[in-house]
């Protein structure tokens, strides 16, 4: 069979060019593993070529379709195949150079990255472990093509990753390479660069890493010791602008899933967490990122990349030591000098925070910073409503169900010292009072604070279509039953206060 003449290196095909120079490729591949006939540099700027038109799959039938294969020697039982996708199989994992290897696997991870049906040939084929095997290398383009594989077959395929765990030490060589990472970050250091590869590298196993404690949750906790290698990546990596995007991302993911208290496995004599030097160092290196985030992105933006964050200083909070979560709501509630406007509206991050807190276009992330500002609260509405005000409270007392606090419109004030066992028992102490000065309690406001009413007095008859359309407002609210409210006007008359005029 005459073959089609090659191309020149690099030239972009479509159509049935593009199909026919792919065929030609994978006949002189696949004519290679029966006889041997090509020297390495031939066998490698073959791939290269084939690379370039694995970039698109369109018109790239012949990589995809499945044939009777009628080389045995290459087939792996004889069966229908996939044929181009066992000829790269061949290539990466069954050759002697790893240079050739590394060129093929560059090849099958663009094609299984898009075309989804070619996750499930490559199991089929049995190749899987082999890309485990892969990334026990210390090398970072066998750790990234390896772990790109595996964490394509996480989606639409059927492999047995436990398999994986129990026989290839699947965790083990994943620990290892964050390890590898931990230590190339810390001694680079936040104002020196890692090579590109190093952060590929390191992205592909993070993701690979989030997705098998998302789908295995029983073996997360063998990820546990990693806990220690993710938290020095993020404390040395440089913060990009803006900052939620990867690699950045990808560490915050991976943290969500891993046994973060270590309760199951006991790596840790001190939790990594809080250490030793500076309990407060991580609690501070995420919420500043969360500092960041909120300013560069759009609250639709922040929906997305956000709301893990969010989560994971959430989950932190949770079982962290006293002074640690009395630093964090230092942080990230309103504190007193906001109080000389309304809450919600300075340019802090608890004022960031209170807006996402009643976003329309960020329903995940509003629902997640609302819960994290009532446990910073203590669970507590009365508390809650001192802390963010009546206004950023209402709605998520009432949604959850939760008793709105009998005395919650009424202005309260405190002459409680400011001191560390105060601030304990009572976080609302510390942003709902100053010295003893009234707070507004529905917008937090201190009461000396508020603006001046300039306005001309309201003449009789104002009053009187002003009282009446409160009076209907009441009616309305007291008619839907989400609130037991007394309409005051009804109150005043019972109480025979309204005075007969002549």
């Amino acid at each position: 069979m005459a073959l089609s003449p090659p191309v020149p290196l690099g030239q972009v095909l479509c159509g049935s060019e593009k199909i026919d120079e792919v065929t030609r490729l994978l006949n002189v591949l696949e004519l290679d593993l029966k006889e041997k006939n090509l020297l390495p540099p031939k066998r490698n700027a073959t791939l290269e070529e084939l690379k370039i038109h694995t970039r698109s799959v369109d018109d790239a039938d012949p990589m995809l379709t499945e044939r009777v294969n009628y080389n045995r020697s290459v087939a792996t039982d004889g069966a229908n195949v996939c044929q181009g996708i066992n000829i790269l199989c061949q290539h990466s994992f069954k050759g002697n150079s790893l240079v050739t290897a590394r060129s093929a696997l560059k090849c099958l991870a663009n094609v299984m990255l898009l075309e989804p049906s070619t996750r499930q040939k490559f199991v089929d084929l049995g190749w899987a472990p082999k890309a485990a095997e892969r990334i026990k290398n210390d090398n970072r383009d066998d750790e990234f093509l390896g772990s790109r594989l595996l964490f394509l077959t996480t989606y639409e395929t059927n492999l047995d990753f436990e398999d994986l765990f129990e026989n290839h030490q699947l965790a083990e060589s994943i620990n290892t390479n964050l390890a590898r990472h931990a230590k190339v970050f810390s001694k680079a250091g936040p104002k020196s660069p890692v090579p590109l590869f190093n952060v590929l590298a390191l992205s592909e196993t993070l993701k690979l890493l989030f997705n098998l404690t998302q789908y295995y949750p029983d073996h997360a906790p063998t990820f546990t010791k990693s806990l220690l290698h993710i938290l020095k990546i993020l404390a040395n990596i440089k913060i990009p602008v803006p900052p939620l995007q990867p690699p950045i991302t990808y560490l915050i993911n991976s943290l969500l899933n891993l046994d973060l208290e270590d309760k199951k496995a006991g790596h840790f004599m001190q939790n990594p967490l809080f250490p030793k030097f500076d309990p407060n160092s991580n609690a501070d290196r995420l919420i500043k990122i969360l500092d960041s985030g909120v300013r560069q992105y759009k609250a639709e933006q922040l929906e997305q990349v956000a709301t893990p964050l969010v989560s994971l200083i959430r989950k932190i909070y949770g079982f962290a030591p006293d002074t640690v979560k009395l630093h964090v709501r230092f942080l990230l509630l309103p504190s007193n000098e906001e109080r000389a406007q309304p809450l919600g509206k300075s340019d802090t991050l608890s004022a960031h925070l209170l807006r996402l807190s009643t976003s329309a276009v960020a329903p995940g992330l509003r629902e997640t910073v609302s819960n994290f500002l009532f446990e910073l609260s203590d669970r507590d509405a009365t508390s809650f409503v001192r802390n963010v005000g009546y206004g950023f409270a209402s709605g998520f007392l009432l949604t959850h169900d939760l008793p709105v606090p009998e005395n919650a419109l009424e202005a309260w004030s405190t002459n409680a010292d400011d001191d560390t066992e105060a601030l304990l028992q009572d976080p609302g102490e510390r942003v709902t009072n100053i010295n003893g000065v009234e707070i507004n309690p529905v917008t937090g406001q201190r009461r000396d604070k508020e603006p001046l009413d300039s306005g001309a007095e309201m003449t009789q008859e104002e009053k009187e279509r002003e009282a009446e359309r409160l009076f209907v407002l009441f009616e309305r609210l007291r008619a839907t039953g989400v609130v037991n409210v007394q309409n005051p006007v009804t109150k005043a008359m019972h109480e025979s206060r309204f005075e007969e005029i002549e």
